[in-house]
């Protein structure tokens, strides 16, 4: 299967970490609680993550000290590794939350410079598109 060109925006991976620190800022949860909870999340658009890519998140995430994981015994199967998000997390989200609004003012001014460029060139085209039609004398 071919990649997704970036332009669609299906390439957000980037934003799987602050996503996650979300889920798990309203309660401990499993990774395929996560991975359902994060496909409900508008930048999802109702897809699945891949739940490979959530538990390798959740990994590096551990590793940097913003999520703690313990195994919970279960009555009826095989137990469970749940993550919680720490005070460390909690104050990665709140930086999130401030680069989040960065990157959405930034993408407002790239998004105007993008509109206006498109409305130029389709501008140009029927320029000459009008100018090619026009008999010669």
């Amino acid at each position: 299967m071919a990649k997704q060109c970036p332009c669609s925006g299906g390439t957000l991976d980037k934003l799987v970490h602050p996503a996650i620190l979300i889920v798990l800022s309203r309660g401990s949860l499993h990774g395929y609680e996560i991975a359902t909870l994060l496909a409900k999340m508008p930048m999802f658009r109702g897809l699945r993550p891949d739940t490979t890519g959530v538990y390798r998140c959740l990994r590096q995430m551990e590793k940097r000290g913003y999520v703690a994981s313990t195994w919970v015994k279960s009555e009826t199967g095989p137990g469970k590794c749940v993550f919680s998000v720490t005070a460390k997390g909690r104050d990665c989200l709140a930086r999130w939350v401030q680069t989040l609004s960065e990157y959405r003012e930034t993408i407002g001014l790239l998004l105007e410079d993008a509109r206006q460029t498109v409305a130029e060139s389709c501008r140009v085209k029927r320029r000459q598109a009008t100018s090619s039609a026009k008999p010669r004398k």
